[in-house]
């Protein structure tokens, strides 16, 4: 167990490498429940929520969520986020745990000119459940009424699991299938246990914080502090994907518009190893001798069985096969650019 964000949590319970390989081949439970969420409401709802957000929240159906950037005037990330659509006019935004405070100031300030339009940081009305990996429907299914079968990817529903009321959405950060759970915190208990012995047979097992970092950058998910920040942007990370470049006005768009105009100078990518080492956070990227980035992101993967990480880099050396060197405390040690994502599920 370890501090973070205010929160006491489990780095791992049974081991990283064997609870990375539950979710994997099996399934894993996680008690994400340090996520923030921020509610917004109102008629002027929708036209506060495109503010905000980098993505084009008009795109979302009811029951719909998507993944956005929670951007500063420079277009730089003050957080990341999954923007889920209540109703016609109720949002709600899942955010980092150690940025939540932050975000909801944040977010409150910029809704004062908005119109009709309430902000709530409703944090403590939710615990989240994840449950991931390719059994995580045969084993959910039994405790709910809802058929999750029916659940598209970044899709919700209202129901109850395991006698308790919850949203059941079709998300998570591991890049398996499966789903994570708001449930009241005085029924969290009764939800954690009902899933891990329901799934006892298939061999679904708690996981920590290890096993979830280890997962989402074999999924080549970014982390909010590593992979992204207040100094860096959408376009840089690769993640361009989020902006509703069609949308008139957002917090950052004009600083976008220009980056996407005059084009990045850096990039991140992801990369393997090809010396025996492993390229941890903070570590030095040398291109032709001379240092030009530093690892955001590296572990030596469970499952892939390899050394991997992520960096900017000049966008010169970002296309796949470009070669690196890594500083590994002292030592210099090859890499190679290479596609991201490292690892994709088999579609089930």
């Amino acid at each position: 167990m370890v501090p973070f964000a205010g929160w006491d949590m489990p780095v791992e319970y049974s081991g990283i490498t064997a609870e990375h390989l539950a979710v994997r081949t099996r399934g894993g439970l996680f008690d994400v429940s340090h996520m923030g969420e921020i509610e917004i409401a109102g008629k002027d709802a929708l036209r506060a929520v495109q503010r905000i957000s980098s993505n084009d929240a008009s795109r979302l159906a009811i029951g719909q969520a998507h993944y956005a950037g929670l951007l500063t005037p420079e277009g730089t990330f003050i957080d990341d986020m999954l923007v889920y659509r209540i109703a016609t006019s109720h949002f709600m935004l899942v955010v980092n745990a150690s940025n939540a405070a932050r975000d909801f100031v944040w977010v409150s300030e910029q809704l004062k000119e908005v119109g009709d339009v309430a902000c709530v940081d409703s944090s403590s009305r939710y615990a989240l459940i994840a449950l991931q990996g390719p059994v995580a429907r045969e084993v959910l299914q039994p405790l709910t009424g809802v058929d999750l079968g029916g659940i598209r990817y970044y899709w919700f529903a209202h129901g109850e699991v395991a006698g308790a009321r919850v949203i059941i959405s079709r998300t998570g950060y591991t890049g398996e299938n499966g789903y994570e759970i708001f449930v009241p915190p005085a029924m969290a208990e009764r939800v954690w246990h009902g899933i891990l012995e329901a799934g006892a047979a298939a061999g679904v097992i708690p996981c920590g914080l290890g096993a979830r970092d280890t997962l989402r950058l074999e999924a080549a998910m970014r982390l909010y502090g590593n992979d992204i920040d207040e100094t860096t942007s959408p376009l840089e990370a690769d993640l361009g994907w989020v902006i509703g470049w069609d949308k008139p006005d957002f917090i950052g768009r004009e600083h976008l518009l220009a980056q996407r105009e005059a084009g990045v100078t850096r990039k991140l990518v992801g990369f393997e190893m090809r010396d025996r080492a492993i390229a941890r956070h903070g570590y030095p990227v040398l291109v032709d001798g001379a240092v030009a980035g530093v690892v955001t992101s590296g572990t030596q993967t469970p499952f892939l069985k390899k050394a991997i990480g992520m960096a900017y880099v000049p966008v010169t050396h970002s296309a796949p096969g470009s070669v690196l060197t890594i500083d590994v405390r002292g030592r210099q040690a090859g890499a190679v650019v290479v596609p991201l994502p490292f690892y994709s599920r088999s579609k089930r």
